[in-house]
């Protein structure tokens, strides 16, 4: 077999990238060297302010600037999470549209699709991003086909949610690139196997804590997601699904944890905070969109569930504090009953 020619990745990190997202990306490339008879993947990493840039997990990544020269690049990937929704870099959208025109496939990851969005390179193309994160993009980039997948494939525009997707992303350009025994190979090596489809779901079902949820719950769930912003009463819900209330709350409480009543409310709060930190919506906008018919109840409930009032969180994850945290989910809300029926625990505050 013939010299084969190395593809050339660059990889650009935003600051407070996600380093598990990265390395799910180059893995895949680093294992396919290591198996075949000669390298068949390079890789180096840029940055829009050059010079060392610190990930959200803390380690940090030296990376080159975009100013220096390139030598050609296969694929640029854009890599970003944490404050994505606000990063403007106009030098790093003129750079990104340079090498699109220059014939470069570009793959944004997780965040980093605000990025390319911005760049004007997403509009009327597929896209996906972490599905947490869907409400607010789709909010300000309409024109962008948003689909919750693992992965998109649009030409030569690319999208992946991040986390452990990056694998089944970088075994399907494997196979594309050096057939599927190697991609098979590189699969078995990193132990992710079977690796799943473009199209495969990011999720279960929020709040769902095992694959044994019962068909029932499983359909109120999915009720209550597609109806946030007015939300459907629990006697709705049970004729939608043709059984009582009583059985449904049942059902809901065994495998859930908690009431439906209380799983809607975190739902839409979780939501409403999404809007919050990624768009400029006004709060009284934030709550209608969320279902509640009260700002007053809306910033209450808000307030319980997050620890500060909508107006301080404007930012997934303020400058000044050292790690992003994600309160207001059914494990914490989980965890807070059980503190109220033990008072020697501690837990957050009650959600009413």
């Amino acid at each position: 077999m013939g010299e084969q020619a190395l593809k050339k990745i660059v990889c650009i990190v935003i600051p407070r990238f996600n380093m598990m997202t990265l390395t799910a990306l180059i893995e895949p490339m680093r294992v396919a060297n290591y198996l075949a008879p000669q390298p068949l993947y390079g890789w180096e990493y840029r940055s829009a302010e050059g010079g060392l840039m610190t990930a959200s997990n803390g380690m940090a990544l030296e990376t080159r600037s975009l100013g220096e020269p390139l030598n050609g690049a296969d694929t640029i990937v854009v890599c970003g999470s944490w404050g994505c929704e606000h990063y403007v870099h106009q030098d790093l959208f003129n750079w990104l549209r340079r090498q699109a025109r220059s014939g470069a496939t570009l793959l944004a990851v997780e965040l980093g699709v605000y990025v390319l969005a911005r760049s004007g390179l997403l509009a009327d193309r597929m896209a996906t991003t972490h599905w947490s994160c869907m409400a607010g993009f789709a909010e300000q980039f309409p024109a962008v086909h948003l689909s919750e997948q693992l992965y998109t494939v649009d030409g030569k525009i690319l999208t992946c949610a991040g986390g452990t997707a990056g694998f089944d992303l970088m075994l399907h350009l494997i196979a594309n690139d050096h057939g599927e025994q190697l991609s098979a190979e590189v699969a078995d090596q990193i132990l992710h196997y079977p690796a799943r489809e473009a199209g495969a779901p990011q999720r279960r079902r929020l709040g769902s804590s095992t694959d044994e949820v019962h068909p029932q719950v499983r359909a109120a769930i999915t009720l209550i997601e597609q109806s946030v912003s007015e939300p459907l009463s629990v006697p709705d819900i049970a004729r939608k699904l043709s059984t009582s209330q009583r059985q449904l709350e049942r059902l809901f409480k065994q495998h859930i944890g908690c009431s439906i009543v209380q799983f809607s409310r975190l739902l839409r709060l979780q939501y409403a905070r999404v809007l919050l930190t990624s768009t400029d919506m006004s709060i009284r906008d934030v709550s209608a969109a969320s279902g509640f018919n009260s700002l007053s109840y809306f910033s209450h409930a808000f307030s319980s569930c997050f620890g500060r009032k909508p107006s301080a969180y404007r930012r997934a994850w303020p400058s000044d504090e050292p790690a992003p945290s994600w309160p207001g989910t059914v494990f914490s809300f989980i965890q807070q009953t059980q503190a109220m029926r033990h008072p020697e625990r501690t837990g957050p505050p009650e959600l009413h």
